[in-house]
């Protein structure tokens, strides 16, 4: 059995999120869910009330002998916008904050170190305002988010938000994308 890690990503709308990373190869599971609020069973309707400070996120779990790390958060940064502070695009309120929520001190450091080097290179123009954090209060999204893109590609926001991100992980990341 290989040896599996978690990582929990914050970009926005969690259909949005989820869509991309379903794709990637290496990564085995996608779940939308919330975390680090003070609500440890939110619904999304709470979430949606700007009240508990909880994330819409997604939670991968990833074989790191198959996908490192650094992939992974080369894929995050590219399709969503870490320089916006408590939204993505229309999505506005701090439950669509930029955020990596870390289950080991080990992939915390890296994660710093990965969005420092962003900062040096000045990737974005702006400062990432990319929250990273252990993780807390994960929860599962309700069943009706889960798997949204794939049940629902016609719906407008997906054909507007997330079918844009899957293409740009379809060009710039095709190695990384499945078949």
């Amino acid at each position: 059995m290989p040896s599996l890690a978690t990582l929990v990503l914050g970009g926005g709308c969690f259909w949005c999120t989820e869509a991309v990373f379903v794709r990637v190869r290496g990564v085995l599971d996608v779940e939308s869910g919330y975390c680090n609020g003070q609500a440890e069973r939110p619904s999304y309707e709470q979430v949606c009330s700007g009240e508990t400070d909880c994330v819409e996120v997604v939670k991968l779990e990833f074989d790191p002998a198959l996908i490192p790390l650094e992939q992974i958060l080369a894929i995050f940064f590219a399709v969503h916008d870490p320089t916006q502070l408590n939204r993505q695009g229309h999505d506005v309120g701090s439950q669509y904050r930029s955020g990596v929520y870390c289950t080991s001190p080990e992939q915390e450091a890296q994660t710093r170190a990965f969005i420092a080097e962003l900062e040096r290179a000045q990737a974005f123009g702006r400062p990432i305002v990319t929250e990273v954090r252990p993780l807390a209060n994960y929860w599962p999204a309700e069943a009706y988010h889960q798997d949204f893109f794939e049940r629902n590609p016609y719906q407008g926001y997906c054909l507007a938000v997330a079918a844009p991100k899957v293409a740009k992980l379809q060009h710039a990341f095709a190695d990384w994308a499945r078949d």
